[in-house]
């Protein structure tokens, strides 16, 4: 499996969406080959890899804006996804209740290695470039209508069945090496010495709505491409930290904590609400988990079934 930082944030045309007057916002994760988040550079190629922030990007009447209003469409001739300034952006996007994209009734697209700093291009169709591999497009933002059984009133679901959040950070802080800065990883890591910090990105159209952070922990067996090691008491301390992490977080640096939202014993095939509150629509906000008593974990962040990690789902 190919890992790239992806962190895509596309809408699209869903029946029985529901979305603002000004459209859905929403973010995209991509799954297959290459697995991860996808944002845009500056000229609004849509692109996976280093150096690739998250975007939010706008769903209205079928069609896809970024956050500067650009206009997204795949590029003739090669099919490239790209947002420009005064274009006219592409119709036919759909997603599913499970979040899946499709454009056009397509739900297999391609990341294609731009031989420019570990980057990756999003294209519709194959063969356009070297090192490509088919992935899937996932919305955790805007869904069709699933029709779910209600959670109850007072927290959203435990899994992701409707919309959610995927971390678009993740930093493994070591106090035994506290001012190494590691960067990001696809990895939770929870041990004696090392806590896991994981950043959200909420879209400001999640104003008025409920949020619940909750962790995912399904058994060895029920995982597709994902995998974890685990042994300890399975004691974890999850905390609300008052401002987001970057790449630049070490141990010694980390933000403070803003609250301790308690500790939880974990065991694999179970589901966890950890806390549900007010979305804090618009911001960043970041999330740390640390070993509460002699637990050794370590999980690949995947939500491909069945999902494993951090997310908040919203309702």
């Amino acid at each position: 499996m190919k890992s790239a930082a992806i962190a895509l944030s596309l809408g699209a045309v869903v029946n029985g969406l529901a979305i603002r007057n000004d459209g859905c916002q929403f973010h995209i994760t991509a799954g297959g080959d290459i697995v991860g988040c996808v944002g845009e550079i500056s000229s609004g190629q849509v692109r996976a890899g280093n150096g690739v922030q998250s975007s939010t990007f706008t769903f209205k009447d079928g069609k896809i804006t970024d956050d500067q209003g650009r206009g997204c469409w795949w590029t003739p001739p090669t099919g490239v996804l790209q947002c420009d300034e005064g274009q006219t952006p592409d119709g036919g996007f759909a997603i599913g209740c499970d979040g899946t994209v499709s454009w056009n009734g397509q739900t297999t697209f391609y990341e294609c290695a731009t031989g420019e700093q570990g980057q990756w291009n999003v294209y519709n169709k194959k063969d356009q470039g070297e090192n490509c591999g088919e992935v899937t497009l996932k919305s955790d933002g805007c869904h069709g209508d699933c029709k779910p059984n209600p959670p109850p009133s007072n927290t959203c679901p435990t899994d992701l069945s409707g919309a959610y959040e995927f971390p678009h950070l993740i930093i493994p802080v070591d106090k035994s090496k506290p001012d190494t800065a590691p960067g990001t990883s696809y990895f939770g890591v929870v041990n004696k010495d090392v806590s896991s910090i994981f950043d959200f990105d909420i879209p400001g159209g999640d104003s008025g709505k409920k949020c619940s952070l909750v962790f995912l922990f399904p058994k060895q067996e029920d995982l597709e491409t994902s995998s974890f090691t685990f042994s300890g008491d399975g004691k974890l301390d999850f905390s609300k930290l008052k401002e987001a992490a970057t790449e630049g977080t070490t141990y010694n640096n980390q933000p403070a904590k803003e609250a301790d939202l308690g500790q939880v014993t974990v065991s694999p095939g179970n589901s966890y609400n950890i806390a549900t509150f007010d979305c804090p629509a618009g911001q960043r906000v970041s999330y740390e988990i640390s070993a509460a008593g002699d637990t050794d974990f370590k999980y690949f962040q995947d939500y491909n079934p069945s999902p494993i990690g951090l997310y908040i789902t919203k309702c």
